[in-house]
C-alpha cells in the first residue's frame, strides 16, 4: 500500500500478506498462514476468494491517519489478474465486491522493445488511457472493467523512484529508520534485474526475473504506482494534456486538513 502526491512523491504505507504471518521475514514456500487455512473446508477459488474479501474489508473499510491526524481513505486498489487460473475469479470479485468503484482487476503486459508500445494504439470508443495504461471497454455487458499496464514501462518507473534522493521532486521512500526491518521488501524489489533491449527504433529495459526469488510486493508495488496514474498523479516532465479530476493526494488531503482546523469558529 502506498500514498502519493503531486509530481510522484511516494510513501510505501504498509506490505503483508492475507494471512498475516507472525515473522517479519519470510519466502513463499515457508508460509504457515495460508488462504487454505484461513478458509477451512473451502475449495482452492473460494480461499481465495475469502482472503480477498478480508482483505479489502480491512483496507476500504477505514479510514487512515496521516503525520498531521488527518482521516485518509483509499481512492484505488488494483487486484493482479494475470495468473490464468484465477482471471475470471478475481473479475467477479471486483464485480460483486462492496467497493466496485475502488476496485479493479489489472493485467501487466510484457511490452519489449520490438512490441508495439501503449502510445501507439489507437484508442476505440468507450476506452481510457493514460500513461503506459488503458482500460478497454468491456466485451460483454456487466463484466468489470480492468486496466492493463506496459510492465516493463512501470518497473522502471518504481526503480527510478527508489533511486531518487530524499527531499527530490518524485522520492518513493520507507518508512522508519532501521534498514533491517525492510529486509524483505527489498529483496522482493530487487528480485528482477533490468536489460537494455532495442527494437524498431527504441530502447526499453525489460525486466527479467532471477531464479527462485520471490518478486510478489515488486509487483503489488508496481500496481500501487499505476493505481496513482489511474489517480492523476504524474511527474512534472511527464504532463497529460487530457482533462483529469483533481487527484487527492496524500499532500493535498494533509493541507485541506490543515485549513479546516485553521479556519475560524
Amino acid at each position: 500500500m502506498a500514498a502519493w502526491a503531486a509530481g510522484f512523491d511516494g510513501y510505501v504505507v504498509d506490505y503483508g500478506t492475507e494471512p498475516g504471518q507472525k515473522e517479519a521475514y519470510f519466502t513463499l514456500r515457508e508460509l504457515r498462514r495460508t488462504l487454505a487455512r484461513a478458509a477451512p473446508g473451502a475449495g482452492p477459488e473460494g480461499a481465495i476468494y475469502a482472503g480477498l474479501e478480508r482483505l479489502t474489508a480491512a483496507l476500504i473499510g477505514r479510514d487512515w491517519s496521516s503525520d498531521d491526524g488527518a482521516a485518509l481513505t483509499i481512492d484505488r486498489v488494483l487486484i493482479d489478474a494475470n495468473w490464468g487460473e484465477t482471471t475470471d475469479l478475481v473479475k467477479r470479485f471486483c464485480r460483486q465486491c462492496a467497493h466496485p468503484g475502488v476496485v479493479m482487476p489489472s493485467h501487466g503486459r510484457f511490452v519489449g522493445a520490438s512490441s508495439v508500445p501503449f502510445h501507439e494504439y489507437t484508442l476505440r470508443p468507450g476506452e481510457k488511457a493514460g500513461e503506459n495504461w488503458r482500460i478497454p471497454p468491456p466485451k460483454v455487458r456487466g463484466i468489470a472493467r480492468h486496466v492493463a499496464f506496459d510492465a516493463n514501462y512501470w518497473k522502471t518507473m518504481v526503480h527510478r523512484r527508489l533511486r531518487t534522493a530524499l527531499g527530490d521532486r518524485g522520492c518513493l521512500s520507507l518508512w522508519g529508520a532501521q534498514p533491517e526491518r525492510h529486509r524483505m521488501f527489498a529483496e522482493h524489489v530487487t528480485a528482477e534485474t533490468p536489460v537494455r533491449v532495442s527494437g524498431r527504433g527504441r530502447t526499453v529495459e525489460e525486466w527479467k526475473q532471477r531464479p527462485g526469488a520471490d518478486n510478489h510486493l515488486f509487483d503489488c508495488l508496481v500496481g500501487c504506482t499505476v493505481a496513482a496514474s489511474m489517480e492523476g498523479i504524474a511527474l512534472r516532465e511527464i504532463g497529460d494534456a487530457r482533462p483529469r479530476k483533481q487527484p487527492r493526494s496524500w499532500a493535498a488531503l494533509q493541507q485541506a486538513a490543515r485549513r479546516r482546523r485553521e479556519a475560524p469558529a
